[in-house]
């Protein structure tokens, strides 16, 4: 019977040392040879050394199922390395607080969480998702978690800490090197004009790259496309006093994180299991002009060419050729003067806004209308949020507008600019209403002087027949050998006497052209009611038969 029974208690054996791998106890600290794995075999906890120098050592977790070189995401003692790893330990102590300590006795770092000794017995295990948490024995709560002290990188369902009751907390702190996890010069956090409405990444204490404004899109879709299937969703949310940054993914991405590098690249990552390798999704900043304010005031870095490059607003012109000093009003802006708004689509909105609350979108346009001061207004419902207090976001710039960007279509959001109405803008519109009614005038004036030229044409060629008929009946001419002084007869008089040269009076055609048949009364020839019979002969000269 104990044979048989043999190889059953050593299974339970070996299943229940296997299940505390991924877990730290009192009984069971972590020395500097051991490793933590989660169950899911994607993460691992121990201690590593960036270097292949192996002179600082640092209690870190990584991705434990990826091939290739360790992708580090989380570091617990990133400012105090381990010099002598074979002396490091993390343990529990019976206060429930995690302790990473070397063979002196010195503490190298701890927990934060205080729970009273005596309680219920804490113990450490490292998720799944990437998070190492302290729980106790008898609860699921977190007393402590290293998703609340993140380091360069956020995984997904991180719920990231921007600000606390209207205060700044700093959610990352970049590397120093690519082989120094210790803190370096770039950090990403709140902003402290607008702790719950846009992320900075910061260079020291200088301002180095700004993030979109929260809008609707961003809280309800800030979607990044790894491939056809696989979505990369970026949300903000308000808890409490905490107003938090997350981001999940879904179809089929196996992993992804967040990272900042010491380079101050803000990236999302993709891992490419056909590849072997980490692919970027989206970076920021995105190109030389999108570092903050780098193009100046009212100019923007434009993101949809191919080379991104400053430009200036509409209604603005380039204070010098460089963009060095931002762009300059055409026509400036005057109070007792009128303006109107232009609609800029597609827009990172400017920086420095006064944020107006609860309020619509014709309040806030008409917030803005009425102040002189107010130059710009941008505004966007937030309402498909709910844990968010405010459903509105109306903002409002009085001074210089720096920092904008553009981007291609369904990104941004429109900003509402103030332009003066100029006397240019006056004149254009006059233009264009006597523009056409000039070009009408003008046409019909054409045709007038057509027809008149047309006109006077016919008029100048009944003028010449005429002064050829005159110079010929005042003339004398002999006729069957007699002298013959001819009276004077108008053309008019020959047009009703031929009917208008109608064809049935056509005699037929001579030397000089058509010959023609009248009657004309004595009253051209003798003072008698005989009626003479006169043959005209019309061209270059005129002929005339007379027959009694």
């Amino acid at each position: 019977m104990a044979m048989h029974y043999t190889p059953i208690f050593f299974l339970l054996f070996l299943s229940s040392f296997c299940k505390s791998d991924d877990q730290l106890t009192r009984t069971k600290p972590l020395t500097h040879d051991d490793i933590l794995i989660s169950k899911g075999g994607d993460f691992a906890l121990g201690f590593f050394s960036p270097t292949s120098s192996n002179k600082s050592f640092y209690l870190g977790i990584w991705y434990h199922s990826i091939p290739g070189p360790r992708t580090i995401v989380w570091v617990a003692n990133r400012d105090k390395p381990i010099t002598t790893p074979s002396s490091a330990v993390l343990t529990i102590t019976n206060g429930s607080q995690m302790v990473l300590s070397d063979s002196k006795g010195h503490n190298i770092w701890t927990t934060t969480n205080n729970i009273v000794a005596g309680g219920p017995e804490a113990f450490a295990v490292l998720l799944d998702s990437g998070n190492f948490v302290v729980r106790l024995s008898n609860a699921k709560d977190q007393m402590w978690q290293s998703f609340d002290h993140p380091t360069d990188t956020i995984l997904p369902n991180m719920r990231v800490l921007v600000s606390y009751k209207g205060q700044v907390a700093v959610s990352l702190v970049a590397w120093k090197g690519p082989d120094d996890p210790s803190s370096g010069d770039f950090s990403c956090g709140g902003d402290p004009s607008s702790p719950t409405l846009q992320r900075m990444i910061w260079n020291g204490t200088r301002p180095y790259c700004r993030s979109n404004v929260l809008n609707g899109v961003s809280v309800t879709g800030g979607v990044h496309l790894s491939n056809a299937s696989s979505v990369l969703f970026e949300t903000s949310l308000s808890l409490g006093d905490g107003f938090y940054y997350m981001f999940t993914v879904s179809g089929g991405l196996t992993f992804a994180r967040l990272t900042l590098d010491y380079t101050g690249m803000f990236r999302s990552l993709n891992w490419n299991p056909h590849l072997s390798s980490w692919t970027v999704i989206s970076e920021s900043p995105k190109a030389a002009c999108d570092l903050y304010a780098s193009c100046g005031p009212f100019s923007y870095c434009d993101l949809t060419g191919t080379v991104p490059a400053c430009q200036c607003l509409d209604g603005f012109e380039p204070s010098d050729l460089k963009f060095s000093r931002g762009c300059r009003r055409k026509e400036e802006l005057k109070c007792d003067k009128q303006s109107y708004f232009v609609t800029l689509p597609w827009m990172r909105i400017p920086d420095k806004f006064w944020h107006v609350k609860k309020i619509s979108f014709n309040e806030c346009a008409a917030e803005c209308s009425s102040n002189c001061s107010c130059i710009a207004y941008a505004y966007a419902n937030l309402s498909s949020v709910g844990a968010m207090a405010d459903s509105s976001r109306c903002l409002i710039w009085t001074g210089e507008l720096v920092d904008i960007g553009k981007f291609s279509m369904n990104y941004g959001e429109n900003l509402y600019l103030r332009l003066a109405n100029t006397p240019a803008d006056k004149r254009s519109s006059t233009i264009k209403i006597v523009l056409p009614i000039v070009a009408c005038l003008l046409l019909l004036t054409c045709i007038a002087l057509v027809w008149i030229c047309k006109h006077r044409g016919k008029m100048r060629k009944k003028e010449t027949q005429k002064k050829m008929m005159l110079e010929y009946f005042s003339t004398s001419n002999e006729l069957e050998g007699e002298n013959t002084e001819f009276s004077f007869i108008s053309f008019e008089d020959i047009l009703s006497a031929t009917n208008m040269f109608a064809d049935s009076n056509l005699l037929g055609r001579g030397g000089f052209g058509k010959v023609y048949k009248i009657l004309v009364w004595q009253k051209y020839l003798v003072q008698t009611r005989t009626k003479q019979t006169l043959s005209v002969s019309l061209g270059h000269m005129v002929t005339c038969h007379l027959s009694m």
